[in-house]
């Protein structure tokens, strides 16, 4: 059955918009939207406390530090309560490492079934079947074809290459014939040639924009390393023309030594809400993932089900 004319998935409800000061753009483009914004960080089991979720930081040697969330830093799908209940606390429905609270639609999130379908030079070469899909794009080399094999437990659906810039299309991958899970070109490889450069934006600025069937932009941030200017600049675009979006933090498995100078991937990701948030005025969903542990993996599903459902629904 093709559903061509399924309606884009209401932003308004996944981002509280309006940049507070411009922001640069790396897809510079006519602002069609608004913007998100963002907090601060989770890893393990979440407990409440008034006001705040206080989530223990997992212990590194013999330190042992504590990250909180406020609650109004949580990101809370449309038609959820998280009034208080004696029976389900709230901190019990937050998925581990995120900001997430479940809802009522997060089911059906397992993967039975996945494969590669097209690969596309244009949005108007993609699947126009209807099904909804989910976009990730990040940096060249941040992971993306490793989270993507690792979400549908297959080593090579999508190819993985040690020379970033490898994906210079729209690839389209169905999962369960019910939803797509799409791999955006990578941006940020300087060795690309110019003319490849501008054209994997445009045509990727031209799919954010246009492709009615997109219900969210997964931006994947690599946690290992310090804050990228280019990261901010490229969520920066997206809220700033309210196109969907939940940050993943990718290869939270890499775990520097203090006393050698590097940060822990959780002190990156709070950096990088931390930079952001000056601008934005809402904070957008985020989960921390390793392709090598698999963590994050069930919490993506979730996340994509519990989407996927209300747009349907909607």
């Amino acid at each position: 059955m093709l559903l061509p004319h399924l309606p884009k998935f209401p932003t308004h409800l996944f981002l509280s918009l309006k940049p507070k000061t411009p922001i640069p753009s790396i897809l510079s483009s006519t602002s069609r939207h608004q913007n998100p914004s963002f907090s601060l960080f989770s890893s393990s089991a979440a407990t409440l406390s008034p006001g705040n979720l206080t989530i223990p930081e997992e212990e590194e040697e013999e330190e042992k530090t504590h990250l909180e969330i406020s609650i109004d830093k949580l990101f809370v799908p449309p038609e959820t309560d998280i009034s208080y209940s004696p029976n389900v606390p709230l901190s019990a429905r937050i998925l581990k490492g995120s900001n997430i609270v479940l809802s009522k639609y997060a089911r059906d999130a397992q993967v039975l079934k996945a494969e590669f379908v097209k690969s596309s030079v244009n949005t108007e070469d993609c699947p126009f079947d209807g099904l909804p899909e989910f976009a990730l794009v990040g940096r060249s080399n941040v992971g993306k074809s490793s989270l993507l094999n690792s979400l549908v437990r297959r080593k090579r659906l999508a190819l993985t290459s040690k020379k970033p810039g490898k994906t210079q299309c729209i690839n389209h991958f169905r999962v369960n014939d019910s939803w797509y899970l799409v791999d955006l070109p990578g941006y940020g490889y300087a060795a690309a040639p110019q003319e490849l450069r501008t054209d994997w934006a445009k045509f990727t600025k031209d799919y954010f924009l246009n492709r009615s069937t997109l219900v969210s932009v997964f931006l994947l941030i690599d946690a290992s390393i310090p804050v990228k200017r280019i990261d901010l600049e490229y969520a920066g675009w997206l809220g700033q023309n309210q196109i969907p979006m939940t940050l993943i933090f990718t290869k939270c498995d890499k775990r520097k030594k203090k006393r050698n100078g590097g940060k822990r991937p959780e002190e990156n990701v709070q950096d990088f809400q931390e930079l952001i948030r000056d601008f934005f005025q809402a904070s957008p969903p985020w989960i921390m993932t390793s392709s090598v542990t698999n963590q994050g993996r069930d919490e993506i599903l979730l996340h994509i089900a519990q989407l996927r459902n209300y747009w349907l629904k909607h």
